[in-house]
């Protein structure tokens, strides 16, 4: 249970800038008068803050909430992918953030449906490596063959890391969640 509750709040999660640019249209067309203060407006605005709060405690607590095993690798060969996703899920914010008119019930409905629908996608493919918020935090996205240290058998992951490039013969400590998903962290590089 614990696991598909982190496998959604990643998912909510890489949509908080999205979440940001849909709140800030909705706040400054209020600001302006084009939009009324009304019921729909205020669940829309509840609604995106409670998904951009949800996201960033999900995100928080995938990368900090040790109940993934940690594993010691030394790492064989290393590939900073990040530009092959990013711009492509970025497409979407923009899909959703500007053409969109949530004052409008069909809109609003329209607009939930498809995010569950993309989350379904998401979740089933195991898409979490896509996640902009990251990229925007400064981490990059890594595609890595590694060996487990005392172990000989090479196994691959997607990996996010915040710091220096990766290179390969590097031995790290990585919170391994699937193969498609961990983090290393700076701090547990050696050198």
């Amino acid at each position: 249970m614990i696991k598909i509750a982190k496998n959604i709040s990643l998912y909510i999660s890489a949509f908080v800038p999205m979440y940001v640019l849909v709140l800030v249209k909705l706040v400054v067309e209020m600001c302006n008068h084009n939009l009324s203060f009304n019921v729909l407006n205020s669940i829309n605005m509840i609604t995106l803050l409670i998904l951009i709060a949800f996201g960033s405690f999900g995100l928080w607590w995938n990368m900090r909430v040790p109940n993934d095993k940690v594993i010691e690798v030394e790492i064989k060969s290393v590939k900073n992918i990040t530009d092959q996703h990013f711009l492509g899920y970025f497409s979407l914010f923009v899909f959703f953030a500007i053409p969109l008119d949530l004052s409008y019930v069909s809109s609003y409905c329209v607009y939930l449906l498809v995010l569950v629908l993309i989350g379904v996608v998401y979740i089933n493919s195991s898409l979490y490596y896509i996640n902009p918020l990251l990229n925007i935090l400064g981490y990059n996205f890594y595609d890595i063959v590694y060996v487990r240290v005392g172990k000989g058998d090479e196994e691959s992951a997607k990996i996010f890391y915040k710091g220096d490039k990766l290179r390969s013969g590097q031995r790290c400590k990585i919170m391994l969640q699937n193969q498609h998903f961990c983090f290393l962290r700076k701090q547990t590089l050696e050198k």
